[in-house]
């Protein structure tokens, strides 16, 4: 997936919905940064629109026509099912193995939704995330300002991650110090053979961006730009995105595939 401006990349397929509660402001200025539609739900001709971001439930929502009259898709800010509600939280699950024992700094060049981000944060390591899709980056940041306001996270006095829009490409090369590890996740074509259907969560991102076509390329500046290892994480059948890995760590219908510095 290259780098697009958002003026052609969502022209048609995206607005920004006001449902009539809280600041109209807000909308319109979040229309304003994606270059796109603002539109008012009393307005005829929704259905034009595959997707919308929207505020729901004092969040910011991504919907496709689907999801129109109920819910919506955010950024959860709450642990997985299985994962520890301490902090910091055990580093003893496959990710955790496979980013180190000795690493600190993460930079994520992958976020996406975000689950692994906060995962990682979870954890007590220093996290630097980075997304190149503006719809995500909008997304993220909503659920890190909401993560923000948690009660643990002002009772110990926590930052969220820090957040970075634009192409990991170009942003690795620009980092001032080179993080102990840099965490990659990009979007596989799915199994030609369907077994378990992917989350609706994917299925829109995928959807709305396409898949990675420059995975290479990704992998290629992380390894420049990292001071230790690269993990990359994928699904069990694809081929290994930087070849031979030093290490690889399983976990359900995943890998974690590590690759050390020389």
């Amino acid at each position: 997936m290259e780098t697009t401006n958002p003026a052609t990349a969502y022209s048609g397929k995206l607005a920004v919905l006001f449902e009539g509660t809280g600041d109209s402001l807000l909308s319109q200025q979040l229309a304003e940064r994606l270059a796109v539609p603002f539109k008012q739900a009393s307005e005829s001709g929704l259905e034009n629109y595959p997707f919308y971001l929207c505020w729901r439930e004092g969040g910011l929502k991504l919907l496709d026509k689907e999801l129109l009259k109920k819910g919506g898709l955010s950024v959860d800010v709450e642990p997985r099912n299985g994962e520890q509600r301490s902090w910091p939280a055990p580093k003893i699950d496959a990710l955790a193995q496979a980013l180190g024992r000795k690493t600190q700094t993460v930079v994520d060049a992958t976020t996406g939704w975000g689950q692994d981000s906060l995962h990682i944060f979870r954890m007590g390591y220093q996290l630097l995330c980075i997304e190149r899709s503006p719809i995500m980056a909008e997304l993220l940041a909503d659920g890190f300002n909401r993560l923000a306001a948690l009660d643990w996270m002002q009772r110990l006095n926590l930052q969220p991650p820090t957040l970075l829009s634009g192409n990991a490409i170009e942003l690795l090369a620009t980092l001032a110090t080179p993080p102990d590890c840099i965490y990659l996740d990009p979007m596989f074509p799915p199994k030609r053979k369907k077994s378990a259907l992917p989350k609706k969560s994917m299925l829109v991102l995928r959807d709305l961006l396409g898949d990675d076509h420059d995975k290479e390329q990704l992998f290629a500046a992380a390894m420049a730009a990292t001071g230790k290892r690269v993990v990359v994480k994928s699904p069990d059948y694809a081929e290994p995105l930087g070849g031979k890995p030093s290490d690889s760590f399983h976990g359900k219908l995943l890998r974690y595939d590590v690759y050390l510095k020389n």
